[in-house]
C-alpha cells in the first residue's frame, strides 16, 4: 500500500510539475514575442491568461506542504506565493494603469525563466528520481540576478500602482455599513510594500542557504 501512494504521489507530482512548466514556457514565449514585435507595452495583454492561470495554480504548492507532499516549508513558500498572487490579481488585474509599464516586462520574464527552470528540475527528479547536474546549478544559482530583478519589478509596480488606488478608491470599505469594519487598499498596499523591506533580505538569504547545501550535496554525490 505505501508502495502504490508513493508511486501515486509521484505521478501527481509529476504531472502538476510539468503542466506548470508548459504554462510558464508559454508566459515567456509570448512576452518575448510581444517585446519584439510591439515593444514593452505589449507584454502584459500577450500574457495575462497563461501568467494568471500558471502563478495561480501554484496555491496548490501551499497545500502540497501543509499535507506533506512536499518537504518545502510553507513558512517559505506561503509569502513567495502571496506576493506573486499580489501582484498578478491585486495590481496587474486590478490596477490597468499598471499594465503598460516596462517593469511589467522584467517582472514576467523573471518570473518565468525563474518557473521554467524549477518546474523542469522538480519535473525530472519526480519523473526519473534524478535532474541532471547542469539543471540542479540553474536551479540553485539563476535566482542571484533574477530574484534581484523580479523583486525590483514587484516593488516597482506596487509604487507606480499606488496613486491609481488612491484615486480610485478600489476595493475600499468606508464606514458606515452593517459591519462595522473599514478598510482602505491604498493603505494596505503600502503595508505590502513595507513588508518587502526586511522580507526580501531574508528570503534571498535563505536561498543562498539553500544554494549552498544542494550545491555541496552535489560535489559530495
Amino acid at each position: 500500500m505505501a508502495g502504490f501512494l508513493s508511486a501515486l504521489r509521484r505521478i501527481y507530482l509529476s504531472l502538476y510539475n510539468w503542466t506548470v512548466f508548459i504554462g510558464w514556457f508559454q508566459v515567456l514565449y509570448f512576452a518575448v514575442k510581444a517585446l519584439r514585435e510591439g515593444g514593452p507595452t505589449t507584454v502584459y495583454d500577450a500574457v495575462e491568461k497563461p501568467l494568471q492561470l500558471a502563478q495561480t495554480a501554484a496555491v496548490l504548492e501551499i497545500l502540497h506542504g501543509i499535507v506533506g507532499l512536499v518537504r518545502s516549508p510553507v513558512s517559505a513558500t506561503l509569502p513567495q506565493i502571496g506576493s506573486r498572487l499580489f501582484l498578478v490579481w491585486g495590481i496587474l488585474w486590478s490596477i490597468p494603469e499598471t499594465r503598460t509599464h516596462v517593469l511589467v516586462s522584467s517582472l514576467v520574464i523573471s518570473w518565468s525563466i525563474t518557473e521554467i527552470i524549477r518546474y523542469s528540475f522538480f519535473g525530472m527528479k519526480e519523473a526519473l528520481g534524478f535532474a541532471p547536474s547542469w539543471l540542479l546549478w540553474l536551479r540553485y544559482s539563476t535566482f542571484l540576478i533574477l530574484y534581484p530583478t523580479g523583486i525590483t519589478s514587484e516593488v516597482g509596480l506596487i509604487y507606480v500602482a499606488l496613486p491609481f488606488i488612491k484615486a480610485s478608491e478600489k476595493y475600499c470599505i468606508r464606514m458606515p455599513n452593517k459591519w462595522n469594519f473599514t478598510f482602505d487598499y491604498f493603505y494596505a498596499s503600502i503595508i505590502a510594500l513595507a513588508i518587502y523591506v526586511p522580507g526580501s533580505p531574508h528570503m534571498y538569504g535563505y536561498m543562498l542557504g539553500q544554494r549552498k547545501k544542494a550545491l555541496s550535496k552535489s560535489k559530495t554525490a
